[in-house]
C-alpha cells in the first residue's frame, strides 16, 4: 500500500497536479484520528503526571519549626475553611486564596501541606512552570484540569474540601504584558482568575487556593485584589530560636555526641533557611558515616556548615606560593574582623571550596536586622582586609580580591541608597552618576586607608596566622583571639 501511494504521488507531481489541498486534507485526517484515539490529548495532559496529588499529606504544623508567626497567621485564615457554619451565620465572604511569600527554602510548601492536613482536605500541588507552553491555550486548559481534578478527588475521597497549591505563582501570574509570549501567559492568568472567582460557598467541595512565591513584586495587581488572595502570609528566614527548633526536629533519631550544642550551631547559622538547616544536619551525618564514626560531633557539624555555605571541597590545590598568598589574604580578613568586632571570627581556612580558594566565616553575638553607617563601614573594611594584607606582605594585589571588591562596592552603594553618605537623602535616578561614583569612591578609599593603618603594625601576626593556616588548613576563631592578646 505504501508503495502504491508513493507511486501515485510521483505520477500526480509528474502530471503537474497541485497536491496542496490533498496534503492539507491528509494532515487534518491524521490529527482527527490521533484525537479520537486519545493520543493527541495525552500530549497536552500533564496535570495528572506532573502534579503531586495526596488525600492525606501527613504533615502537621508541629512538624514545622521556626515559623511561629506564619503558622499563627495561616491557622487564623484556615479557620474560615474549617468553621463554615459560623462563617455563614455571620455572612462572611468565603476565603478563596492564601498567598505565602518569602525566600526559597523557608517552608512554604510544608505549610501548604500542613494546611491540608489541618482542614482534612485533598491536597493537589502544581508548579507555575507546568502551565505555560508554546501552544496558545494549553495553560488555560491545564488550570481548568487542575481545579476539576481537585473537585473529583475530593468527592472520591469523601472530603468536603480541597486545597490547590500552586508554587512559583509569579510564572503564571506576573504583571500582564511583561512577557514576550504574553498572550499565552495572559490566557493562563485569566483562567486562574475565572476559576477563583467561580468558587462558591454552597459548592459540595470547597476549594481553597494556596500559592507560593519568592517574588511578590512581580505579581499582577488583579491576582492580589480582595476576593482572590485575601490573605498574604510572610514566611521569613528563621531567627535564632526558630533555627534551634528546626535543628532539633531534623536531629531527631540521629546520634549526636554529648558535646554538640545546637544553640551554638544556631548562632553560627544566621541567614540559613529551614532547607539549609536540614541539609546541614544531613551532611554532618554523611561526614560521620564516611569517617566510620557512630556519632555526629561538632567537627562534622562545623565542616557541614562550611559545605552548605561554600560548597564541596575541591581536589585542585594552589601552588605553594599561591597558597601562601591565600593564607595571608584570609589572615587579613580575620584580623580586621576581630579588631573591629571582637569575637566575630568563627573559623579561617585555606581549603578550596566552590569558587573560593579560602574563606573566613563570621559569627554574630546577637542577631541584627538594622545596620548603622558605622556597621556598614566596618563591613567594607573587613571585605578590604584580605587585599590590604596581600599588599602589605607581597607589595601588590591579585585577582583573588575581585569578589571582595564587588561586595565592598555593593555595601558602599547601600550606604548611599539609604541616605547615610555625605550626599544625604538622594534619589539615585535623579542624581548624576558622576556624583554617586565620587561618593562611592570616597567611602571605599576612606576604609582602604583605615585598614592599612590597622594592619601596618600586624605584619608579623599575619605571617604567624598564615604559617598556621598552611600547616593546619583551618584554624578556629578562639586560637586567633589568643594570638591577638599576646601580640
Amino acid at each position: 500500500m505504501v508503495g502504491v501511494g508513493l507511486g501515485l504521488i510521483v505520477y500526480l507531481v509528474w502530471s503537474g497536479v497541485d497536491l496542496t489541498p490533498l496534503l492539507l486534507l491528509a494532515a487534518a485526517g491524521g490529527a482527527l484520528f490521533l484525537l479520537t484515539q486519545g493520543r493527541l490529548g495525552h500530549n497536552f495532559e500533564t496535570i495528572g503526571n506532573q502534579s503531586v496529588i495526596k488525600t492525606v499529606t501527613g504533615v502537621n504544623f508541629e512538624d514545622i519549626g521556626g515559623q511561629e508567626m506564619a503558622k499563627r497567621e495561616l491557622l487564623e485564615a484556615l479557620d474560615f475553611v474549617s468553621r463554615q457554619d459560623q462563617i455563614k451565620k455571620l455572612g462572611i465572604r468565603p476565603l478563596k486564596g492564601i498567598l505565602l511569600t518569602g525566600p526559597p527554602g523557608t517552608g512554604k510548601t510544608l505549610l501548604a501541606k500542613a494546611a491540608a492536613n489541618y482542614t482534612d482536605s485533598v491536597f493537589v500541588s502544581s508548579s507555575g512552570s507546568e502551565f505555560v507552553e508554546m501552544y496558545a491555550g494549553v495553560g488555560a486548559q491545564r488550570i481548568r484540569q487542575l481545579f476539576a481534578k481537585a473537585r473529583n478527588l475530593a468527592v472520591k475521597a469523601g472530603k468536603q474540601s480541597a486545597i490547590v497549591f500552586i508554587d512559583e505563582l509569579e510564572v503564571i501570574a506576573g504583571k500582564r504584558g511583561s512577557h514576550s509570549s504574553h498572550l499565552e501567559y495572559d490566557q493562563t492568568l485569566n483562567q486562574l482568575l475565572v476559576e477563583m472567582d467561580g468558587i462558591r460557598p454552597n459548592e459540595a467541595v470547597k476549594i481553597l487556593v494556596i500559592a507560593a512565591t519568592n517574588r511578590p513584586d512581580l505579581l499582577d495587581a488583579a491576582i492580589l485584589r480582595p476576593g482572590r488572595f485575601d490573605r498574604q502570609v510572610k514566611v521569613e528566614l528563621p531567627d535564632k530560636e526558630g533555627r534551634i527548633h528546626i535543628l532539633k526536629i531534623h536531629a531527631k533519631g540521629k546520634p549526636l555526641a554529648a558535646e554538640v550544642d545546637l544553640e551554638e550551631v544556631a548562632k553560627d547559622t544566621f541567614g540559613f533557611s529551614g532547607a539549609h538547616l536540614e541539609s546541614l544536619i544531613n551532611e554532618a551525618a554523611i561526614l560521620a558515616f564516611r569517617k566510620g564514626s557512630k556519632q555526629i560531633t561538632m567537627a562534622e557539624i562545623r565542616e557541614a556548615i562550611d559545605k552548605v555555605i561554600m560548597g564541596e571541597k575541591l581536589d585542585r590545590r594552589p601552588e605553594p606560593n599561591e597558597l601562601k598568598r591565600v593564607a595571608a589574604h584570609e589572615a587579613g580578613h580575620a584580623l580586621i574582623s576581630e579588631l573591629l568586632r571582637p569575637g566575630s571570627v568563627a573559623t579561617v581556612t585555606v581549603t578550596p571550596r566552590g569558587k573560593a580558594l579560602g574563606f573566613m566565616r563570621q559569627t554574630q553575638a546577637q542577631e541584627q536586622f538594622l545596620y548603622t553607617k558605622d556597621y556598614l563601614q566596618d563591613q567594607i573594611a573587613i571585605c578590604l582586609g584580605g587585599a590590604m594584607a596581600e599588599e602589605l606582605i607581597y607589595g601588590n594585589l591579585s585577582t583573588g580580591s575581585a569578589n571582595d571588591f564587588e561586595q565592598a562596592a555593593s555595601i558602599a552603594g547601600q550606604i548611599i541608597k539609604t541616605g547615610l553618605s555625605e550626599l544625604g537623602i538622594v534619589d539615585q535616578n535623579l542624581t548624576s552618576k558622576d556624583k554617586i561614583a565620587a561618593a562611592m569612591e570616597q567611602i571605599l578609599n576612606e576604609q582602604k586607608e583605615r585598614v592599612k593603618k590597622l594592619l601596618a603594625p600586624k605584619a608579623e601576626l599575619i605571617e604567624l596566622i598564615s604559617a598556621n593556616l598552611l600547616e593546619k588548613e583551618k584554624i578556629p576563631g578562639a586560637w586567633l583571639r589568643e594570638q591577638l592578646k599576646c601580640a
